[in-house]
């Protein structure tokens, strides 16, 4: 118990100083710096996939992150000349995401099986944390409601994080992928849908979904809210093949930075696409 409490108050000290940081990045940072200080992160989380995927300290992880850097370079020319192939794109990524997660929950072999899955997660993990940087830098650059957009994301991922971590504690027992994660459970889910719901009525009651309604608004909260446990449980099938807790030791109870993104990596192209044909557009 003293252990789990020393453990809760280094995530909560964590989250009290990384959140304002987030925040003030969102808001003030221009497009381009917010953009670079993103990929930054997403270097950094490359490098954590290349430690899951087996591959050796130094160079071999090092490549892997040179790597990522490419497509970052690709995606940001795609930005500046090319954009009609960043929606397709980001599209394939979020339903990727949405099927995925549900593969994990339904899941019940043993992980052990997927070790020769290793060379495909170091293949196609650049590209869909590229594609959430992508869906990023395109939201914060969408108009000058953009960085509130970003902000707005974050606190959906944020709530519906929070409210399954503390529902699960209080109220778990079934649970909802034992083979993959068998901390998370159903009623863990069911709070973290239930604060989705919330901010999408939030969204309707500030006016902030235009002619598209209350329900467009809570649809979209809880499919984003879903992607995010997508993420999730995708980063914890990998963690639990490559016999590790944690991505990495960077931020004090949260492990490292792919441990405090991957809900994010899968909820931002789905928020994106969501709101852009969805609910922003109606």
């Amino acid at each position: 118990m003293a252990e789990t409490r020393a453990v809760l108050r280094a995530r909560v000290g964590t989250a009290l100083v990384l959140a304002p940081l987030a925040v003030a990045a969102v808001l003030y940072l221009p497009n381009r710096w917010l953009a670079l200080v993103l990929a930054t992160v997403v270097v950094m989380a490359a490098l954590e996939w290349a430690h899951l995927g087996g591959l050796a300290p130094g160079w071999p992880r090092w490549g892997l992150a040179a790597y990522q850097g490419a497509v970052l370079a690709l995606g940001y020319w795609l930005l500046a000349g090319h954009p009609g192939w960043l929606l397709p794109f980001l599209a394939l990524c979020s339903g990727w995401w949405l099927g995925v997660g549900a593969v994990l929950v339904l899941r019940r072999a043993p992980v052990q099986v997927e070790q020769r899955l290793r060379p495909l997660l170091l293949a196609g993990a650049p590209w869909l944390t590229g594609a959430a940087w992508l869906a990023l830098v395109l939201l914060h650059g969408h108009g000058p409601g953009g960085p509130m957009l970003v902000l707005l994301l974050m606190v959906l991922i944020w709530s519906a994080d929070t409210a399954a971590y503390f529902t699960g504690r209080a109220f778990g027992r079934h649970k909802l992928a034992p083979i993959v994660s068998p901390g998370k459970t159903l009623e863990g889910l069911a709070g973290a849908l239930a604060a989705a719901a919330a901010c999408g009525l939030a969204l309707a009651a500030f006016g902030l979904t235009g002619r598209a309604g209350v329900g467009a608004a809570v649809a979209l909260c809880v499919v984003v809210a879903l992607a995010s446990v997508a993420g999730d449980l995708f980063e914890s099938y990998a963690k639990r093949a490559a016999g590790v807790k944690d991505s990495g030791h960077l931020l004090p109870g949260h492990g490292g930075a792919l441990d405090r993104i991957d809900s994010l990596i899968a909820a931002a192209p789905v928020f994106l696409l969501g709101w852009l044909y969805a609910v922003g557009a109606a």
